[in-house]
């Protein structure tokens, strides 16, 4: 695990020499128990070109680090390390016969709902927790075959759909950042292992907000793609085969620690299924709009009309909006362009609760009164919907998106919360109707908090969640940038600017002389 002084001194000299970056700026010591966890993979990939570094030690550290730390944050629900240790075996012996490969010998992790040949794919539902897949998953298959080494699964919520994740069979993930805090739903435990030093990359999911909710949540960066981007066969509930199906709303795509690392994942992942296009190809999607920050045209929302902001949220926001201005960046406020975000959440909540539900028994149904147009009424109705009104939802969309097309003649990307707060404390209440969400001291529906991820969601277009600062409780404030259909390096690249500026993951310190107890950092 350590290695000699002599040995370490001469290797970071040599991956100084090779990459120009320096993992110990301004002083030399070994390279001891955890000294990579928390590096990017994109200096992981260099340290590993230049020697500095074995695949099989950067796993080993990694899981060193999962023993010590996850008894309590519990993010790795299903382990793989001794299958983990054997490909990073393989990976230095690959690069050893000169092969390279864009992840070859990085660590990662997994979202649980993703199949791996070998490992139980359960979504959290008890019944499942036998269902053990014979195939990997394409986005599975495509890490592997970019070199990654994937250390495990990360938990979920109840078949994905919850803001937290806990189930009964992995039990509660906790936020890095505060134990008594949720660490988001539902790629919670990928954005905890992120934030923990589990691996350098995770893959996740969202159709709301699951891959940029954790995300803010817990300090990380989370990319989701346009709709139909990247391939999602294999991420499937346990009762169904992994059909190369066109999803409607939910989308695959990438997590990490920096907003570089999100486009190396996302090159990975990008592209159609073989099984329906015949060959594996990646698709080329456009380069930014951009390079330099100010010349970004960005729009920037902090009010929704249906749910207020909470002030650490609206303060992160103003944070990128002050970023963006003091680097020259031409930043409005208002567009009568924008699509009526009332109707767009309604569409929302259309689409997302007609499509969840549409498998399952309908026991009992009591509508709403017709008076009644508050979300949760439309959640109501959206339990009944019949095809001809989910097509009417779908017709509606498609004006939305037109909308969203002409906006984007006017500006490059849009600003704007994730959810209306950083993390809230565990609530696990059986019945998530009867949970609210505070904001400021009043209580909302819980499920009304789900607006801001479906700005992105329901017309398809890319986001990136960022950091954004920390609240006065010293918890991450997240946002995303938004941005045009298949555009996806836009917002990327704007998130990989605004880094350089504000800063970006910064890991929560741990107090060792108290297990589990996170602190500000």
């Amino acid at each position: 695990m350590a290695y000699a002084v002599e040995t370490a001194t001469a290797r970071r000299g040599f991956f100084v020499a090779r990459t120009g970056i320096s993992c110990l700026p301004g002083r030399v010591v070994s390279f001891r128990f955890m000294e990579w966890s928390l590096r990017t993979a994109e200096e992981l990939v260099a340290a590993l070109r230049a020697g500095a570094v074995t695949s099989v030690e950067l796993t080993d550290e990694a899981i060193a680090r999962i023993e010590r730390d996850d008894e309590v944050i519990n993010a790795i629900c299903v382990p793989d390390f001794d299958r983990a240790r054997a490909a990073a075996r393989r990976a230095d012996q690959a690069r050893a016969r000169g092969e390279e490969r864009p992840l070859l010998g990085v660590p990662v992790t997994v979202k649980e709902s993703y199949d791996i040949a070998g490992l139980p794919t359960t979504w959290g539902m008890p019944p499942h927790r036998d269902h053990v897949p014979a195939e990997d998953a394409v986005q599975v298959s495509r890490l592997k075959d970019a070199g990654a080494v994937v250390l495990g699964k990360t938990n979920v919520p109840l078949g994905l759909q919850d803001i937290q994740s806990f189930n009964e069979i992995y039990g509660t993930t906790t936020n890095p950042w505060d134990r008594g805090r949720t660490s988001g739903g539902s790629s919670g435990g990928s954005a905890a292992a992120l934030a923990s030093g589990f691996g350098a990359l995770s893959i996740g999911s969202d159709i709301a907000g699951s891959l940029r909710t954790p995300a803010h949540f817990c300090g990380v960066y989370a990319h989701k793609p346009t709709l139909g981007l990247a391939a999602t066969r294999g991420m499937v509930p346990p009762s169904e085969p992994a059909l190369p199906a066109d999803l409607d709303l939910a989308v695959v795509g990438p997590m990490a620690r920096t907003a570089c690392d999100l486009t190396l994942l996302l090159d990975v992942m990008a592209g159609p299924d073989p099984l329906t296009h015949g060959v594996a190809h990646r698709l080329a999607l456009p380069p930014s709009r951009h390079q330099r920050l100010g010349e970004f045209r960005v729009l920037v929302l902090d009010e929704h009309p249906l749910i207020p902001t909470g002030a650490a949220v609206r303060a992160g926001v103003n944070r990128v909006a002050a970023t963006l201005a003091d680097g020259g960046a031409p930043v409005a406020r208002h567009s009568p362009l924008l699509p009526d975000l009332t109707e767009a959440a309604t569409l929302y909540m259309q689409l997302l609760i007609s499509g969840s539900v549409a498998r399952f028994p309908m026991e009992s149904y009591e509508p709403p009164g017709a008076d009644d147009r508050s979300l949760d009424a439309e959640r109501l109705r959206a339990l009944a919907f019949s095809h001809r009104d989910w097509l009417a939802a779908n017709h509606r969309r498609e004006v939305h998106r037109d909308a969203w097309r002409r906006l984007f003649t006017e500006f490059d990307a849009v600003v704007c919360p994730i959810t209306p707060t950083p993390a809230f404390p565990h609530d696990h209440h059986p019945n998530p109707l009867e949970r609210h969400i505070d904001i400021d001291g009043t209580e909302y529906p819980y499920f009304d908090q789900l607006v801001w991820a479906g700005v992105a969601t329901m017309p398809g277009l890319p986001a990136t969640a960022v950091p954004a600062g920390r609240s006065a409780e010293g918890l991450p404030v997240g946002v995303q940038l938004i941005g045009p259909m298949f555009e996806d390096r836009t917002p990327l690249r704007l998130a990989e600017l605004l880094e350089q500026k504000m800063g970006g993951f910064r890991p929560p310190k741990q107090d060792r002389s108290r297990l589990g107890r996170a602190v500000s950092g």
